[in-house]
């Protein structure tokens, strides 16, 4: 089974999984569900394009100071997570899917009760200026969140799954031009102790440690 793809793709992904839901409560997010991961498969089409390096960041898009090479996690999206972070998150009998293939970039889902869907986004080599001139278009949901140890974080989508499915889904930017994208679904024995798009920046979080070396 393919994971949905980063792009336009997004919208047309999300009826591929079915909603099981997810959850992040102390230190484990039981997450599950699916239309929150198909939007870290999708990037307007319009931003899918060559850009000169002075275009990003573009307006308001704040830069990121100190980029990551995550190329090393590009040819293996699943060791995004290690496994005992996957048991922290999700507890037993989790399901990992690779796509290192994927049509929006390489990615890996985890799932169990609950949900946790990473994507190395390559539609474009705009980072989160692809994103924020998205804004309000093809994704009506947009909140930025607080940083991540310096690297800025956007929660973005076609709608604001928050309260009804109880997903998000979150771009943490590893370069002007690169991101990483999170998503989680709530459990429906959780949803709403807390809310979905923190618990998105909480697992980036997780992630941006190991891109850094963490592990």
């Amino acid at each position: 089974m393919h994971l949905p793809p980063p792009g336009t793709e997004r919208a047309a992904a999300a009826s591929r999984f079915p909603s099981t839901a997810a959850v992040l409560v102390l230190a484990c997010v039981v997450v599950a569900g699916c239309s929150g991961a198909d939007q870290a498969a999708s990037r307007p089409d319009h931003a899918a394009r060559s850009t000169p390096a002075e275009d990003v960041p573009g307006p308001g898009v704040p830069k990121v100071a100190n980029p990551l090479d995550v190329s090393r996690f590009r040819q293996n999206p699943c060791d995004a997570l290690a496994s005992g972070q996957v048991s922290d998150l999700l507890g037993g009998n989790v399901r990992a899917e690779p796509d290192p293939h994927g049509p929006g970039g390489p990615a890996c889902g985890w799932f169990s009760q609950a949900q946790v869907v990473i994507v190395f986004p390559t539609v474009d080599k705009l980072g989160l200026t692809s994103i924020y001139r998205a804004k309000g278009g093809v994704y009506p949901f947009f909140l930025p969140l607080d940083p991540v140890a310096g690297y800025p974080v956007v929660a973005y989508g076609t709608d604001d799954p928050r309260a009804r499915f109880g997903e998000c889904t979150v771009a943490l930017g590893t370069s002007d031009r690169e991101t990483v994208d999170v998503s989680i679904t709530q459990s429906p024995a959780h949803k709403g102790e807390r809310d979905p798009c923190e618990a998105a920046r909480s697992v980036a979080e997780t992630v941006l440690g190991n891109l850094r070396g963490g592990r």
